[in-house]
């Protein structure tokens, strides 16, 4: 079938059993780093599919979102020939990633253990919402794990409920981690010359993604509380109201701070001892904020933002997205890359030898399938 694209990855063959986000978020970085990733869809296609609005060209753009730069093939697993084709697939592929329910594809042949007898070099890897043990049986849905990991506890305000995020936030984590998790077994595989199998969990990656919250947990016995967009170890790091709106306005040490307050004509308050440090800054807040906020209210945010930046404070309008979108063009980013007319967000890997490849559009279902089937029919 020949090598495709190019990149660092070029010449691993993946084997895209997966679906939905996590699996498909992981090797599309994998596709964009050179990687031939083959994604193996059912007869009705990944579900993300048909998940709209909103669409662009009748496509949804959800699934648009993760899936460039790889090749479809259409396979029904409950038919033998089909599964034949998958069988080969994956005796052929360098990489194999799934997130079927654990155990679920041991009927058909395609577990690890039965993969790897047949192909010792194999990376594969398994993408689940809580594991193989207990939590076999849970579904991992992002939206359950972001209950159960206790991230949704910490969103939100303090005297109101707790909200999700306003993304599939575990579900990228996972997909990064198990990009990760690849990357390094196929490092082992060069040097050692053999495959593994390469787990992980949404569970695991959320307590993994909390860090400072679930560090306070297991090292301290600490147990977080949801603070809105206040920060428990850092004041200021929130949006402040300004004459026209908010403005997230940070101070991560003292000269932020010191250079903050010189702005803002508050040349003092860098040396009163209730503000001097970060400590003390954080344990008097209440005391701080509505210093801070009201010179804040005097002017409109744009008017801040433009001078806070230029002396080098952090601090940021709250955008929408395509705000976000746009600054990153005005920053020179170039986020958005369109390939064969279909719009994306460029890899965010920047490589000055192998840089990431934008080559192919985000396929339709078996889009590629007489391609990828007279190949493994050889």
């Amino acid at each position: 079938m020949g090598e495709h694209g190019s990149g660092p990855l070029r010449g691993v063959l993946v084997a895209d059993f997966s679906r939905i986000l996590a699996g498909p978020y992981a090797t599309m970085l994998l596709a964009d780093l050179g990687a031939d990733v083959v994604k193996v869809e059912g007869p009705g296609g990944d579900d993300t599919r048909t998940w709209m609005p909103p669409v662009r060209d009748g496509v949804a753009t959800y699934y648009l979102g993760v899936n460039r730069n790889k090749r479809s093939v259409a396979l029904d697993l409950t038919d033998p020939g089909d599964l034949a084709l998958a069988h080969r697939l994956a005796e052929r592929a360098d990489v194999m990633v799934q997130n079927f329910r654990p155990g679920a594809l041991r009927r058909f042949g395609l577990d690890y253990d039965s993969v790897a007898a047949a192909n010792a070099g194999i990376v594969y890897a398994s993408i689940s919402g809580f594991g193989t043990a207990a939590g076999a049986d849970l579904p991992g849905y992002d939206l359950m794990v972001q209950a159960a990991s206790g991230l949704m506890s910490l969103t939100g305000d303090p005297d109101g409920p707790p909200y999700k995020a306003g993304v599939a936030v575990l579900d990228v984590l996972a997909g990064l981690h198990a990009a990760v998790g690849i990357l390094a077994a196929l490092h082992h595989r060069q040097r050692c010359g053999v495959g593994q199998h390469v787990e992980v969990n949404l569970l695991s990656s959320a307590l993994s993604g909390l860090v400072n919250h679930s560090s306070a947990q297991v090292a301290a016995g600490t147990v977080p509380f949801r603070m809105g967009n206040a920060h428990p170890s850092i004041f200021p790091y929130e949006p402040l109201p300004t004459a026209d709106g908010e403005l997230v306005v940070i101070a991560g040490n003292d000269g932020q701070f010191r250079t903050l307050c010189r702005v803002l004509g508050l040349p003092a308050l860098p040396d009163d001892p209730r503000f001097r440090r970060n400590q003390d800054r954080t344990a008097n807040r209440e005391l701080l904020r509505p210093l801070l906020v009201a010179r804040l209210r005097e002017r409109c945010s744009e008017e801040w933002f433009r001078d806070l930046r230029a002396a080098g404070v952090p601090c940021s309008p709250i955008n929408t997205v395509d705000g976000g979108v746009a600054l990153a063009g005005e920053l020179g980013l170039e986020p958005v890359v369109t390939v064969d007319g279909v719009p994306g967000i460029r890899n965010p890997i920047g490589l000055s030898a192998t840089p990431p490849r934008h080559d192919l559009p985000p396929p339709g279902l078996d889009e590629h399938g007489a391609e990828i089937r007279a190949w493994l029919a050889d």
